[in-house]
């Protein structure tokens, strides 16, 4: 067994990952079974490096006494040469000694300043980050740009950088020689690209892999038709089953699917119209920032004064509730057709552009996970359209359409209070999410998952026809509350909101600038990636708090139905299951990602919504 090479406190000279420039840190621990050094910087960031890549400050030490002890030698030989000139040529020599000694001059000064700024490219490049942990500290960096993975960003382009550099300050191009001897870093560089280009292939399948996302193709629209043919039974109760088969007449109708596709190109061209702000997303692998139109509260908006116009005009709603079937099936039918657009066009997708975790090569995982992140057809974005404008949008309408439907079929005047409790929770749910559309831009489902059936099907079927479930319970079983009874579920829908709501603003806010003044008093852990793990607010009372909120929401859009059947409360069960699975990929993720920052925030953040469950 090794023993430990290097004592800890001790200072060394540590290498940097992914480069040949060592700096200063200081050795905090050994692991005997790794056999590997923690290490800090001097920015405070921790890593974990082989033996093989830490050096004594002594051996460099070396080596500069080395090379600067050659450099007088050749100095005075130089001098000795032009001092064996004869006395005939004394005056003639020393006029051209002095022109060859000013050009001299001058060329050594143009090569220093040309090494030294190369170094000083090289040194930005790679060294710590000091300007993201001076930022963090909320000091002023006017020389940086405002992006937590400028550090990645160079990394895969610094030849580019260095050019750049030297262009702007008009500096001669290095020979072809030189170049190779202050620039060996260059085969490293070449070497890094191949090993990422050959590992960006997804190696960790989720869902049961290959079998378990075939299953899954064909379980998920099997489970919405069953959802909604259970509501429709008298007796909803799970011991009826198989409840029986609608005829082909009830699930396919093509004016049904016309009427989607007019909805669905509808929210497209509010999706397109020039108004709401345009701002950026977070950087992407290759460092490029993509653009995004905020206008979804204003297509919400739009949206409900068309709904307005139709009832002036007395078209009949409740259309939607009698059809209802054979819409979800036509989402289902438009969303199974475009997952094959989306996997066919990624086959011809550079591969910077494809997601992290839908590039398995296997093409039943990729087909249902994304195999694009983010696909475009010029400025339009399918993948940010989808997620928040026909499913969300039309989720509220359809929650709409069941409380006329109510209503109508029950003859009342007023919806029941049950009704009214369930849209209004749900429209405060959608509502806040169109006004918060800015944050949807730093969640997985943008930044990390690719566009495939997963979040085709999930955004224009499963979110609008499954998550209304309540509603159309309702209108089939109509269940009676009394006023205190409502107000106790709206004060619990009001406590799960604004844990939800705090909860994503302080991650939002943080991810998008962390040294706003208004988050002053929020502690974090720096990490080696530039950014850091908040362990203040609720970061720092529970891991994932937002989840907590989702859950108890969902429980008070279900507790209107009453407690005869457990078919309302499906949502609260597949949320569950849903938040279990996220958590666990959360954590392995930002384990992945973090490293012992990670384990440092776990220390300091122990307790988690489901602990018990993985």
């Amino acid at each position: 067994m090794p023993n430990q090479r290097y004592a800890d406190g001790e200072m060394v000279m540590g290498r940097w990952p992914g480069s040949v420039l060592y700096y200063e840190v200081q050795v905090t621990s050994y692991d005997d079974v790794s056999h590997l050094y923690t290490v800090k910087y001097k920015d405070g960031t921790e890593l974990a490096l082989r033996e093989s890549d830490i050096r004594s400050q002594s051996s460099f030490k070396h080596r500069k006494s080395q090379s600067s002890s050659s450099s007088p030698s050749r100095r005075s030989t130089s001098r000795s040469r032009s001092r064996s000139r004869s006395p005939g040529r004394a005056g003639k020599g020393r006029r051209r000694s002095s022109s060859q000694g000013r050009e001299h001059k001058d060329d050594k000064k143009k090569t220093i300043q040309e090494t030294n700024l190369a170094l000083l490219v090289l040194g930005l490049l790679f060294k710590p980050s000091e300007n993201n942990a001076r930022r963090y500290n909320g000091e002023p960096d006017s020389t940086e740009r405002n992006d937590t993975s400028i550090i990645l960003e160079h990394k895969l382009k610094p030849d580019l950088d260095i050019k750049r550099v030297l262009e702007q300050y008009s500096l001669h191009p290095i020979k072809e020689k030189k170049k190779e001897e202050i620039y060996p870093e260059k085969k490293i560089f070449e070497t890094t690209k191949t090993i990422e280009k050959t590992s960006s292939k997804t190696k960790e399948l989720e869902f049961g892999g290959r079998i378990g996302t075939f299953a899954l193709i064909l379980f998920l629209p099997a489970t919405v038709l069953h959802l909604l043919t259970m509501c429709e039974q008298d007796d909803p109760s799970l011991l009826n089953f198989p409840p029986p088969l609608p005829a082909l007449e009830n699930i396919w109708e093509a004016r049904v699917f016309g009427i989607f596709l007019l909805w669905f190109f509808l929210q497209a061209l509010f999706y397109l119209l020039p108004i709401g702000k345009v701002v950026e997303g977070l950087p992407l692998s290759n460092g490029r920032k993509l653009q995004y139109r905020i206008n979804g509260f204003y297509a919400f908006m739009m949206t409900a004064a068309a709904i307005g116009i139709l009832l002036y005009f007395q078209v009949e709603l409740h259309y939607l509730y009698d059809h209802f079937m054979q819409f979800a099936v036509s989402a289902a039918v438009f969303s199974m057709g475009l997952s094959i657009y989306l996997y066919i066009r990624s086959l011809k997708a550079p591969e910077e552009e494809l997601a992290p975790g839908g590039n398995s090569g296997y093409f039943v995982y990729d087909f249902f996970t994304g195999h694009e992140l983010n696909p475009r057809i010029g400025s339009f974005d399918l993948k940010y359209f989808c997620e928040l404008r026909p499913g969300l949008i039309g989720w509220v309408v359809i929650n709409f359409a069941m409380l006329l439907a109510e209503m109508k079929i029950h003859n009342q005047s007023m919806p029941s209070l049950s009704m009214i409790l369930v849209n209004s929770f749900q429209l405060l749910y959608v509502v806040d999410a169109l006004w918060n559309e800015e944050a949807v831009l730093t969640t997985m489902d943008i930044t990390h998952d690719g566009f495939g059936f997963m979040l085709a099907f999930g955004d224009l079927v499963w979110v609008p026809f499954v998550y209304s479930l309540q509603a159309l319970y309702l209108v089939s079983h109509p269940t009676a509350i009394s006023w205190p009874v409502a107000a106790a579920i709206t004060i619990l829908n009001c406590i799960g909101y604004y844990i939800f709501r705090s909860a994503n603003s302080q991650k939002n806010n943080f991810r998008r600038n962390p040294s706003d003044p208004k988050l002053a008093n929020l502690k974090f852990i720096p990490t080696a990636t530039g950014k850091g793990l908040l362990v203040t607010g609720w970061w720092g009372f529970v891991r994932h708090p937002n989840y907590l909120g989702d859950i108890i929401m969902a429980l008070a859009w279900s507790l209107p139905c009453g407690f005869n059947h457990i078919l309302p409360y499906f949502y609260v069960i597949y949320f569950i299951c849903l938040l279990v699975h996220r958590e666990a990929r959360d954590e392995h993720h930002c384990k992945q990602k973090y490293g012992l920052a990670w384990e440092r925030y776990c220390q300091r953040v122990p307790y988690r919504i489901f602990p018990y469950i993985y």
